[in-house]
């Protein structure tokens, strides 16, 4: 009877799509119909019991080669699937060569701009659709080329707290709220919405508090347990509770002295609170850190028990003899590792990929498609692309209208930079099918006008050009990989993952003062992954945009800003310093102390959530109550300007009579909307009571007071519109402890 479910499972993946790469069907009709169909392979069967049976079947050795990321059982027919990269796009190539093992082709995906460009949308519908893209790319190109897996490690719901951390450029940005609305649209657009089966399964990185590069294979990032379940935790908490994430990957650094690979938190607040019950990895070589770097534990077996016992059942690390080793010491039993296991096998029942082809609403991705059937060649695709990056795009100055250009007045333009005619990509990018520069765009949006480039490398030369046209666009920022190998970077302005930058000032500035001088008709591009002091371009530049790296449609993008055709409306999503004073030392994790907008008392030279428009547009009408257990704002926004145009409304609460410190003001909701020229928008904005509350240690639950706060409709945290103060009642309904 033991080769009977072997059977059966060959015959189901001679059936199902996902699997025909994996064996010939090679049964006849008589195994057909005598073999029995176990209950792991019943797909009407409780999934409870479908993964208690198939633990039951499986070896010790099969069972400690499911903690890798290959949960596969070939001796049962099951063929599991591993993980890909997908911060802004599957990940099937690119710099960090993610194409595989045995120098396999690259696959080419959609590439949509840095995970901060998508943040700098500040819309969660768009950056879903962005996501369900992805997750279609990601079936396609497992089902037909049999490449990647459907665990995407993406997205990344770290908070970027402090400018220098060299990997700023995949968070969504600073503040909880934001990140987290973000994080759970990018999850839902991942994992689909079909109720039974998920298109993908969304990992999220890197829990928690993950937001320094240097030593971080051994560092502690230390503050209380207010601001973990107030600042820090609240993106994880938001794509699992509302997302419905069930993936995720622990960071290197420890909370408080204890490494988060063997953190007792995972188990007490993001199991028990939040409902989270399914993979658990480490990050690349975070088990062994914990002995050399972290210094917690005296071996690896010692170690790997740990991180059992805190919930890990994924290790990215050379796992296999410590956990072993572990076994045989008595340190965890077979009964640990089963428990650890069912949450991996949940995720692959959540994938379907268990159950007979009928049963997936994706089993028809890939099949049967030549090339020109890739998702990534489609129109739809690089349209998509294009509007994301559109709305990515920052206006930060725009003197006496600058902006936008008139193309068919421009008659001559110099095109100058670094990156001006290139895409850069970064380390967790695929490869795109095809990428529009900034000096293509350009060229393709004013075919009759001299365009000449420079790549700024000899500045007088690039000025001498800047003199002999109309107009100059500089594009000048850095490269989201420093242009260099791993923890490499020869600037100390730049930063990448392993590296933190060590200043903030923009070392192709000089580039933009000889630029400036030869041409005062110059308009500034910005093309960054964090934030930069060009407090000297603000003050003598006429017009700056900013825009991120890495979109496919960048150059289309950025020329549809330039000309108009595009009415710019993207948002920073983290304070730009005016100094790098005005920042409190790198490894202090306490907020309070002055970071972020939301407690630094010090003028910035772009704040939390700027951003203008070709248009103007102004508030009216702010309104707002309290209806139980929800805060309903009411306003209206009039675009009184000179063109349609979007709108970021953002909504802030400051507490007046709090009885304990609060935040200077903290973003509660926020919308973009559009709204047409000389017309009016109504915007209305439920945010849920929970909003307000703040931890208490006490009762370990969040708490809702009777309180005085001040809402602000404003167009940036710096720019408050309209303010009305309400008095805020706690709900007679117990708020759940693990909701905000």
């Amino acid at each position: 009877m033991a080769t009977r479910p072997t059977e059966y499972l060959r015959l189901r993946h001679c059936i199902v799509v996902l699997a025909l790469a994996h064996g010939a069907c090679t049964l006849h009709a008589q195994a057909i119909s005598t073999a029995p169909r176990p209950t792991y392979a019943n797909p009407d069967a409780d999934p409870e019991a479908r993964i208690t049976d198939l633990l039951s079947r499986m070896t010790i050795d099969e069972k400690v080669h499911a903690l890798s990321t290959d949960p596969s059982v070939p001796r049962l027919g099951i063929v599991g699937t591993g993980h890909v990269e997908g911060l802004h796009g599957l990940a099937l190539g690119g710099p960090g060569h993610w194409e595989g093992k045995g120098n396999q082709a690259v696959v080419l995906t959609t590439q949509f701009p840095q995970s901060r460009g998508l943040g700098q949308t500040w819309d969660p519908d768009l950056i879903q659709r962005a996501a369900a893209q992805e997750a279609y790319e990601t079936r396609f190109a497992w089902q037909k080329y049999r490449r990647g897996g459907l665990v995407v490690r993406a997205p990344n719901a770290d908070l970027s707290r402090d400018p220098r951390w060299g990997r700023s450029e995949e968070s969504y940005g600073e503040d909880p709220i934001l990140v987290g609305t973000l994080a759970t649209a990018f999850t839902r657009g991942l994992q689909g919405d079909d109720p039974h089966v998920w298109a993908t399964a969304s990992l999220l990185k890197h829990f928690l508090a993950n937001s320094n590069e240097d030593n971080r294979d051994g560092s502690s990032s230390n503050f209380d347990t207010r601001l973990f379940h107030e600042y820090y935790s609240v993106p994880f908490r938001m794509a699992i509770e509302d997302g419905h994430a069930d993936s995720m990957m622990t960071s290197y650094n420890a909370w408080n002295g204890v490494p988060m690979t063997a953190n007792p938190v995972l188990r007490s607040v993001v199991m028990a609170d939040w409902g989270f019950n399914g993979i658990l990895c480490t990050d690349a070589g975070a088990l062994t850190n914990m002995v050399t770097h972290h210094h917690v534990y005296a071996d690896l077996p010692t170690a790997a028990a740990a991180a059992i016992h805190a919930g890990i059942n994924q290790f990215l690390d050379t796992y296999q003899a410590p956990v072993e080793e572990a076994l045989k010491r008595g340190l965890i039993t077979e009964k640990d590792i089963d428990a650890n296991l069912r949450g991996v096998y949940r995720v692959m029942l959540h994938l379907g990929i268990l159950d007979p082809g009928d049963r997936s609403p994706y089993a028809s991705i890939g099949v049967n498609s030549g090339i020109e059937g890739d998702p990534w060649n489609a129109e739809s695709a690089r349209s998509l692309a294009r509007k994301v990056t559109q709305e990515s795009i920052v206006l930060l100055k725009n003197d006496q209208d600058a902006l936008p250009l008139d193309p068919a007045k421009t008659q001559s333009i110099a095109v100058i930079g670094p990156w001006a005619d290139t895409v850069a990509l970064d380390w967790y990018s695929g490869t795109p099918p095809r990428v529009v520069t900034p000096l293509q765009g350009i060229r393709a949006r004013v075919p009759n006008a001299t365009v000449t480039f420079n790549d700024g490398k000899d500045e007088a030369a690039a000025a001498t050009l800047a003199a002999q046209a109309k107009l100059a666009v500089v594009i000048v920022g850095n490269h989201p990989t420093c242009n260099a190998g791993w923890n490499v970077c020869a600037s100390t302005s730049e930063g990448k993952e392993a590296i933190d930058r060590k200043t903030l000032s923009l070392d192709d500035e000089s580039l933009v003062k000889r630029v400036l001088a030869a041409n005062p008709n110059t308009i500034v591009v910005l093309q960054t992954s964090f934030p930069y002091t060009t407090t000297w371009t603000q003050d003598h530049a006429p017009a700056i945009l900013e825009i991120t790296h890495n979109s496919e449609e960048q150059g289309n993008a950025l020329a549809d800003v330039l000309f108009g055709a595009y009415n710019p409306a993207g948002r920073l999503t983290q304070t730009w310093p005016a100094t790098l004073d005005q920042l409190p030392p790198m490894m202090d994790y306490d907020l309070p102390h002055g970071r972020t907008y939301l407690y630094s008392k010090q003028k910035p030279l772009y704040p939390f959530g700027f951003g203008l428009s070709y248009t103007n547009f102004t508030y009216s009408d702010l309104h707002v109550e309290q209806h139980g257990t929800t805060v309903h704002v009411h306003l209206t926004v009039s675009n009184t300007g000179r063109s349609d145009g979007d709108e970021v409304v953002q909504i802030y609460a400051a507490h007046q009579n709090s009885t304990v410190s609060r935040p200077l003001e903290q973003l509660v909701a926020f919308q973009r909307v559009a709204v047409q020229q000389g017309q009016h928008r109504n915007v209305d904005l439920d945010l849920p009571l929970s909003r307000l509350a703040f931890w208490d240690e006490a009762t370990h639950g969040f708490i809702v007071e009777r309180d005085r706060v001040e809402f602000r409709a404003a167009s940036s945290s710096a720019d408050i519109r309209q303010r009305q103060a309400i008095t805020i009642e706690p709900s007679p309904n117990k708020l759940a402890t693990n909701h905000q």
